[in-house]
């Protein structure tokens, strides 16, 4: 297409390949929402769902743990079970950012800004 213009060429290629990636970063953004993780503490007694951009969804907590006496571990099980979440929540954002950096043919594990 632009062969004999030499760097111009070039640079029309690398303006069409950061469109491209902005168009699949907003994808992907979107996309995040939509994703779903359970993070899970207490041998699942408490469950925590976050949305792959770490967004808290929904808490679930088995009725045989609510003993009086048990508040503190109820409170460290629930807290539990959300920080698991989100850890899960940030290895499938960052697993979906290299999925879009290797269809660009950028390095696997190239921290992209988001």
């Amino acid at each position: 297409m632009l062969k004999g213009l030499g760097n111009i060429g070039d640079m029309a290629k690398m303006m069409k390949q950061a469109q491209d990636m902005q168009t699949k970063m907003t994808e992907m953004k979107d996309e995040l929402q939509n994703i779903m993780v359970t993070g899970e503490s207490g041998a699942g007694l408490v469950k925590a769902t976050a949305s792959a951009k770490g967004e808290l969804k929904a808490l679930d907590i088995d009725p045989s743990i609510f003993n009086g006496d048990d508040k503190e571990v109820v409170e460290d099980l629930i807290l539990a079970a959300i920080k698991d979440a989100q850890t899960k929540a940030a290895d499938r954002s960052q697993e979906e950012l290299n999925k879009i950096a290797e269809s660009l043919g950028l390095p696997k594990d190239i921290q992209l800004p988001f």
